[in-house]
């Protein structure tokens, strides 16, 4: 016996991009998402606030219920028949609901789109919510995340639909102010006035895959440039390709990246265990080495990353990607974390290991958009007090032509000047090579420390050779002329501290190295932390006019 159209529709559900025909108590429980080729269906707002929010762990803010009709507007039905109409098929007041509770046991308020209720379209009364979920962010100091899914804002509400985009921004400009963190989860279909406003105004924008995020609808461009549009167009993973969000997350791990962003919100209940200092801030306990094997060592394929470094040292750790510009350089990574329970920001440059991982990450060498994804981090932990850790290892920043054509220097220019401007401690540490403007770039900071076996130079042993002996053979020479090991760095100031490594170098012991940096860092910070943001911005400031001042004096007395 066939099934019935009626029978198909209750208990079977066809997947929209496979045509799979799943069981629907499967396909709810398995969140909606098919089973065979991952096609996320739509959720309803409440559907959503239980997949994302602990069980029992939530209660809905009071909602805006209005048949606010600014025009008047009949299309072919007066707007307050659609609204009700809406109302009765939804079982909702408006296109967005708004709870506040804990995820993962973190405190957070959540703004929910539905775009069954009129294509989730942005109206006065939206508009109203959203904006008094921000201001619950704000009283109860806890983040706040906006779910979009939304055709853009409201037609039948005019000119007073496109305001609700200003007062939505407006309203995450505050809790910009205040320090609180936002995220924006986009869902399929986010586009117009949602997608031009607080669906991307947030710190963090995630999106779910195959979510579609665009001002203007596909067939609105098709139509109006009369050209055919590229597969995969204004596709989440094209927009994570192209720099702008910072992650592609599956539904099912939603609420486990949600809870450890929500973390670098929570305050440490206490301070790190007193632990001996594990730096050496002495020269001559460092013993004397051959310059050029100072180099090789710092250039061993087997060194530990950044990206190593950071799984060691860091729990809860969610890496950020793209620049909101253009791109995401893979040669430079970075994100939050806890540091033994203290949120952190990290940065650094990433070469990897093998000669295929070291060319998909262009060598360490970080490119403009590399650049401006550390400015995007910076500018975060500045909003939410979090201190700055930048792990450096790179020959240098990325010299191609399309580099130079995206303004290079401007933009370590820029990084330089941004880390000057922290209003939060920063400690830079030389993991490898520090390498030129590339390195300095992320090596502006409060402290900067170093392993033994790193390097730190001006330029490379081998450029160097090639301008002033015109022989790049001269490079153990210019090497030994630079004074780029950690004993005469350590002499020079440079850097404040040097960690010991086991036996022929971190790649030994990586696990032993990553705890040495971890102990560094806690003391490092510890001691920085305690300073006023004035007193601390006012070391930065001397330690750096000191390099190289023509008063001796001065220098011995701000280097040390």
């Amino acid at each position: 016996m066939g099934l019935s159209g009626e029978t198909l529709e209750k208990e079977w559900t066809w997947c929209r991009r496979c045509t799979a025909l799943i069981y629907t108590k499967r396909f709810h429980r398995s969140a909606c998402v098919c089973p065979d080729c991952g096609w996320h269906g739509p959720l309803s707002a409440r559907q959503r606030v239980h997949q994302l929010f602990d069980e029992d762990g939530w209660t809905v803010l009071e909602g805006v219920h209005t048949t606010y009709d600014p025009l008047g507007f009949v299309d072919s039905h007066p707007y307050p028949h659609r609204l009700a109409a809406a109302r009765d098929r939804t079982g909702m007041d408006e296109a967005v609901m708004c709870v506040r509770g804990t995820i993962e046991g973190r405190g957070a308020v959540a703004a929910v789109m539905d775009f069954r209720f009129m294509g989730g379209s942005l109206g006065s009364a939206v508009g109203e919510a959203i904006v008094r979920a921000a201001d619950t962010a704000l009283e109860d100091r806890v983040p706040l995340v906006l779910v979009s899914a939304s055709g853009g804002a409201r037609m039948q509400e005019g000119v007073v639909a496109l305001m609700q985009m200003a007062k939505t921004v407006e309203a995450l400009t505050r809790l910009d102010e205040a320090g609180i963190l936002t995220v924006s989860l986009v869902s399929d279909p986010t586009y117009g006035g949602v997608a031009a406003s607080f669906a991307t105004a947030c710190d963090v924008i995630l999106s779910e895959p195959g979510a579609r995020l665009g001002f203007a609808g596909p067939r609105v461009i098709a139509q109006t440039i009369r050209e055919d549009l590229p597969e995969g167009f204004q596709t989440a993973e094209t927009l994570f390709e192209n720099g702008l969000i910072d992650e592609v997350v599956p539904r099912t791990l939603l609420r486990s990246i949600l809870g450890r962003l929500l973390a670098v919100q929570q305050t440490p209940t206490e301070d790190p265990p007193e632990t001996p200092d594990p730096l050496l801030r002495d020269p001559a306990l460092l013993p004397e080495r051959d310059p050029w094997q100072a180099v090789q060592q710092a250039r061993d394929l087997r060194r530990p990353t950044a990206l190593e470094y950071i799984s060691l040292i860091l729990e809860d750790f969610v890496e950020l990607h793209g620049d909101r510009v253009r791109a995401d350089c893979p040669a430079l990574v970075g994100g939050v974390g806890l540091l033994c329970g203290r949120p952190v920001v990290v940065i650094g440059t990433e070469k990897g290991h093998t000669p295929q991982a070291m060319a998909g990450r262009n060598f360490g060498m970080a490119s403009p958009p590399g650049y401006r994804k550390a400015g995007r981090l910076m500018r975060l932990a500045d909003k939410l007090g979090l201190p700055v850790v930048t792990l450096i290892d790179t020959p240098g920043a990325h010299p191609g032509v399309q580099a130079e054509q995206q303004g290079q220097a401007l933009r370590i220019a820029e990084s330089l000047r941004q880390m000057a401007e922290l209003r939060v401690p920063s400690v830079a540490v030389v993991i490898g090579e520090g390498g030129s403007g590339g390195a300095l770039a992320l090596g502006f900071a409060d402290r900067t420390v170093m392993c033994a076996n790193a390097t730190y130079s001006v330029i490379s042993p081998e450029g160097c050779a090639a301008i002033l002996w015109n022989d790049r053979d001269e490079a153990p020479t210019a090497a030994a002329k630079l004074g780029l090991d950690s004993r005469s760095l350590m002499r020079l100031g440079v850097v404040d501290g040097v960690l010991s490594e086991p036996g022929e170098g971190a790649h030994e012991d990586p696990a032993a190295m990553a705890g040495a940096l971890r102990g560094a860092l806690i003391h490092t910070l510890r001691d920085l932390l305690a300073l006023p943001e004035e007193e601390l911005r006012s070391r930065r400031h001397d330690r750096i006019r000191a390099f190289g001042a023509p008063d001796a004096r001065l220098a011995e007395e701000v280097i040390g």
